[in-house]
C-alpha cells in the first residue's frame, strides 16, 4: 500500500479538495483507495456528505491505546464512499491527540500501527492533514512514503513554501527514512499574469519537487463539494475531473496527458464531438442490425450495464451475463460437415460481431472491411498502444481474437489502422477520463 499525506501548514491551498478527488480518481482508476482524514475539522467528511451525526467511530479511536478507551481497527470505522473508495472519518475528538499523546513513548508511530492493519486492503491511502506542523502531521510523515503539497498559485504561498520545504525537510530527518516531496500547483488561473509568473517561479526554484500536473482553478470543483461528491461523480466531463484524473496517472507511472486535442490531430474538436454524438446515439438506439449481442427473447437482461455519465451524478453500476443469455451464447450450433469445436466456433463468429464468454475465453469479434490493422487495448493488457492483435484467420473484414480473462470486469477500446475507437458492436459502455467512451466486458 503506497501511502501519500497531504500537507500545508498554509489554509486555502486546496488540500482537502485534493485528497478527496485525488482518492476518488484512484479509485475510478481501479485501485482500492482508503482515504484518511486526519484533520480535527473533518472537512474530508464533510466533503463527502458522510452524516456526521452517525458517525459513532473515527480515526481517533484506531489511534488510542487501550488506557484511553476502547481502541478499534481501521477496517471497522471506514464509510465506503463508492467502488474502491473508502473513507476514514475524523472529527473534533482527534483535536485531543496531541495532549492525550504528549510524552507518551511512540507517539509518532500511532498512525503507522493503525494502518498496518489495513495494508493489504488498498493499493493507495491518502492522509488528509491539519493545515499546521504538530504531532498529528508528524504521525502522518511518519505513516508515508510520499508527500504532496499543494500550492495555490498566489503571491504569499509561494512566499511560505520555502519554509515549509525546509520544516517538512528537517521532520524528514527526523523520521530517519527517505520520503519523496512532491510539489503540486492549485488553483491555478491561467488567465492571470499573477498565477503564470508564480507557476514560473515555482519550476524555477523548486524543480526538484514540482509536479508535472497542475489543478487548474474550476468551479465544478467547489460546487461537487457542496454537494457533498467527489468531482468523479460530480461532473466527469469537468476540467477538474481531468486534472485530478492526470494527477492520479502521475502518480501510478503514467506520463499525464493533455486535455486538449493537439493542432495536428485528425479530427478538429468539433468533429470528434459529432463523431462521439454518432456513437452515442447508435449505441443508445441500438442501431446494430445483425450485429447485435444475440440475447433470449424471453429473458433479454444486459450482459454487462455500465451507466454513461449522461448526467454529473451519475455513478456506474454493473452486472454480469446472465444464465439464459449465457446459454445461448454458448449453445452449440452442428450443421453437416461442422463436427469439430473450432468448426462451431467459427460457425459462432460468423453470426456474432462484439464481445461474448466462450468458456475460459473471451471472444472479441468487429467488421471492419477497409482496416488493415486491428489492435484491442484495455484493463487486460495495460492499455498498451501495441495492443493485443485481432486477426481475419482467412476471412477478409472479420477480425476476431481470444483472451484467457479471470474472472472480473474489464474496460478495453480498439485501435483501428492506429485510430483509437469504441467497439460498436458493444453497447455497454462509460465515459473515461478522456471524455471518450470505454467499452465494458464482464467474466463470469
Amino acid at each position: 500500500m503506497r501511502t501519500i499525506a497531504i500537507i500545508n501548514q498554509k489554509g486555502g491551498c486546496g488540500k482537502t479538495t485534493t485528497s478527496i478527488n485525488l482518492a476518488a480518481c484512484l479509485a475510478r482508476l481501479g485501485q482500492k483507495t482508503l482515504l484518511v482524514d486526519m484533520d480535527p475539522q473533518g472537512h474530508c467528511g464533510v466533503g463527502l456528505a458522510v452524516p456526521e451525526d452517525q458517525i459513532e467511530r473515527t480515526i481517533y479511536d484506531a489511534l488510542i491505546e487501550d488506557s484511553d478507551g476502547k481502541p478499534v481497527k481501521v477496517g471497522e470505522i471506514v464509510w465506503q464512499i463508492a467502488s474502491d473508495f473508502d473513507l476514514a472519518p475524523s472529527n473534533i475528538k482527534l483535536a485531543a491527540f496531541e495532549q492525550v499523546f504528549a510524552g507518551r513513548s511512540g507517539r509518532e508511530d500511532r498512525l503507522t500501527h493503525a494502518l498496518a492493519a489495513v495494508r493489504t486492503n488498498y493499493k493507495w491511502a491518502i492522509v488528509d492533514c491539519p493545515p499546521s506542523v504538530g504531532l498529528i502531521t508528524f504521525n502522518a510523515l511518519r505513516a508515508c512514503d510520499e508527500v504532496i503539497v499543494p500550492v495555490e498559485t498566489g503571491f504569499f504561498s509561494l512566499h511560505g513554501l520555502a519554509k515549509m520545504m525546509e520544516t517538512l525537510e528537517l521532520m524528514k530527518e527526523r523520521c530517519e527514512k527517505d520520503i519523496l516531496i512532491r510539489v503540486l500547483p492549485t488553483l491555478y488561473d491561467t488567465r492571470t499574469k499573477l498565477a503564470r509568473e508564480v507557476l514560473s517561479e515555482l519550476r524555477s526554484k523548486f524543480r526538484d519537487y514540482l509536479m508535472e500536473s497542475t489543478v487548474n482553478f474550476n468551479t465544478k470543483l467547489k460546487e461537487a463539494a457542496s454537494f457533498g461528491q467527489p468531482i468523479t461523480e460530480y461532473d466527469p466531463g469537468s476540467r477538474g475531473y481531468k486534472d485530478f484524473v492526470n494527477l492520479a496517472r502521475e502518480l501510478m507511472g503514467h506520463k499525464p496527458v493533455d486535455v486538449e486535442p493537439a493542432p495536428n490531430e485528425k479530427l478538429s474538436r468539433p468533429a470528434e464531438l459529432v463523431q462521439r454524438a454518432k456513437q452515442l446515439s447508435q449505441l443508445t438506439n441500438f442501431q446494430f442490425g445483425r450485429n447485435a449481442i444475440p440475447t433470449s427473447p424471453a429473458n433479454a437482461q444486459p450482459a454487462a450495464a455500465a451507466a454513461v455519465g449522461a448526467s454529473a451524478a451519475a455513478t456506474t453500476t454493473s452486472s454480469p451475463l446472465t444464465a439464459a443469455t449465457q446459454q445461448h451464447l454458448e449453445q452449440p450450433r452442428v450443421t453437416a460437415g461442422e463436427t469439430t469445436p473450432e468448426a462451431r466456433i467459427q460457425q459462432k463468429i460468423d453470426e456474432f460481431y462484439g464481445v461474448k464468454q466462450q468458456g475460459d475465453e473471451v471472444v472479441f469479434a468487429c467488421k471492419f472491411e477497409q482496416a488493415k490493422k486491428v489492435l484491442i487495448a484495455g484493463d487486460f493488457n495495460g492499455w498498451s498502444q501495441m495492443g493485443t492483435p485481432l486477426h481475419t484467420n482467412g476471412r477478409p473484414g472479420v477480425w476476431t481474437t481470444k483472451l484467457p480473462l479471470p474472472r472480473g470486469r474489464y474496460r478495453y477500446r480498439l485501435i483501428v489502422d492506429g485510430q483509437w475507437m469504441t467497439d460498436p458492436n458493444n453497447k455497454y459502455v462509460e465515459v473515461n477520463e478522456f471524455g471518450e467512451m470505454n467499452n465494458i466486458v464482464e467474466v463470469d
